[in-house]
């Protein structure tokens, strides 16, 4: 009898101890699972001196966040990712998989092990600070001082940057000096001759639409970008770069908030060059198809508002979708009206004024001359929109974040000959009068 109990017993632990040990086994580690994820996933922003508000580079600083983790891939908050997978297919996609997801969950619900440091893999390194290796970098010559309080506008900085030959690059980052205070920004290529911006003082700032802006922007490219969450922006697709005419200079367009404090910024833009001229000219739409003629009605939740352009010239391919709305904005839609009059949406997605993404194309989408570029947008201008700054008011194009845009910058790919103010003209919805809603689609009979 006391031998069978002995047995007994001794099966129970010994299947005890199994169960643990292979539950332990189970349970993903920190060196071994998380961090591959991390690195792949996150670690663009979640590090030292980048927009997210911790870093995630070891166990030391992951750890306490293991169940925000959690909680944050369960809800889809993070990655920042907003495109309808059921349209378009992306090369820069975010979305975790689910096995990723899985791994992140149960980590979190196992108690956040560390595991063994030789199962990691080695730390991702980063270039001093930036995502890119930069070949040149461009800087403000002089801070900008941002007052305490107020409302600043959009300021413009002539920067001599010397470029003494034709110049292809293949990737752009623009890099915030002060990001407390730097909304967001673009570096516009200002090609010799123009006369925007001809009498400016380099190193000056200029109001937007000021008299000393000259008012238009000719021959103007946009070179760089920064926004919440968009990192730096790579041109080499199919052979692609995109183009300086020796002589130009760099103009910053930078939005400035006010945050309660006088704070300066001193931001720039790093460059890397291509290694031979390419076959194809990337070019970044200035903001088109933009409705400039929108109305959005003082309390409506769903105000639609449509813009298009339409393609004037041969041979030229979409790569790239970043839409521009402001803080009243909900989602976003990119259709293309081809001349055959087929239609196809290949983009569709929510909207988030914190995370503005660019969606880089897995495969680029010819766009025969005559193509109709129809972007569709909605907003929510009631009450109930808890970032409306006053759903009192109709609102209509602005700068600032109590206005509102309808834009898009789109990357192309073309012949390096194309005449660039020919490849995007406006038309239809965006040529209409500013009517008191939309224009929406029923404007236009559809």
């Amino acid at each position: 009898m006391q031998a069978a109990m002995k047995t007994r017993n001794s099966i129970f632990i010994s299947c005890f101890l199994l169960g643990a040990a292979a539950l332990n086994a189970a349970t993903p580690t920190f060196d071994k699972d998380v961090l591959p994820i991390l690195q792949k996933r996150c670690q663009d922003c979640h590090r030292p001196g980048e927009l997210a508000p911790m870093s995630l580079l070891t166990y030391t600083d992951a750890r306490p966040w293991a169940k925000a983790m959690k909680t944050a891939v369960l809800t889809d908050k993070m990655p920042p990712w907003f495109a309808d997978p059921n349209y378009g297919h992306f090369a820069n996609d975010r979305t975790l998989s689910k096995a990723e997801i899985d791994t992140l969950v149960a980590w979190a619900d196992g108690g956040a092990p560390e595991g063994n440091p030789k199962d990691a893999p080695p730390p991702r390194t980063f270039q001093d600070g930036w995502n890119i290796k930069p070949d040149m970098i461009i800087e403000m010559p002089a801070d900008f001082h941002v007052p305490a309080k107020g409302t600043i506008n959009y300021q413009n900085i002539l920067v001599k940057a010397h470029f003494d030959q034709d110049t292809w690059v293949v990737a752009a980052e623009m890099r915030a000096g002060n990001p407390k205070v730097v909304h967001h920004m673009r570096a516009n290529v200002r090609p010799p001759g123009s006369t925007w911006m001809k009498n400016a003082i380099p190193g000056q700032a200029y109001e937007e639409g000021s008299e000393a802006m000259a008012g238009a922007k000719e021959g103007a490219d946009l070179l760089g970008k920064y926004n919440p969450g968009l990192g730096a922006q790579t041109f080499d697709v199919g052979d692609s770069a995109k183009f300086i005419p020796k002589g130009s200079d760099i103009v910053f367009n930078i939005h400035y908030t006010a945050v309660g404090t006088p704070q300066t910024d001193r931001s720039k833009v790093g460059l890397v060059f291509a290694k031979h001229p390419p076959k194809q000219r990337y070019w970044m739409s200035p903001g088109t198809p933009a409705a400039f003629n929108l109305a959005i009605p003082a309390g409506d939740s769903n105000a639609e508002v449509v813009s298009e352009v339409t393609v004037g010239v041969e041979g030229a391919k979409l790569v790239y979708i970043q839409p521009h709305m402001h803080l009243r904005g909900k989602d976003y839609e990119l259709r293309l009206l081809y001349p055959s009059g087929e239609s196809e949406t290949v983009f569709k997605g929510k909207w988030n004024f914190d995370w503005q993404v660019g969606y880089q194309l897995a495969k680029p989408i010819l766009l025969p001359k005559g193509t109709r570029i129809r972007a569709i947008a909605h907003y929510d201008n009631s009450a109930n929109n808890k970032y409306n700054p006053d759903p009192t008011k109709t609102i209509w194009w602005g700068d600032q974040n109590w206005d509102e845009m309808q834009s898009g910058f789109l990357g192309l790919v073309f012949d390096v000959n194309t005449d660039v103010d020919k490849v995007l003209i406006p038309s239809g919805p965006s040529l209409l009068p500013r009517a008191a809603f939309g224009p929406t689609l029923a404007t236009l009979g559809k």
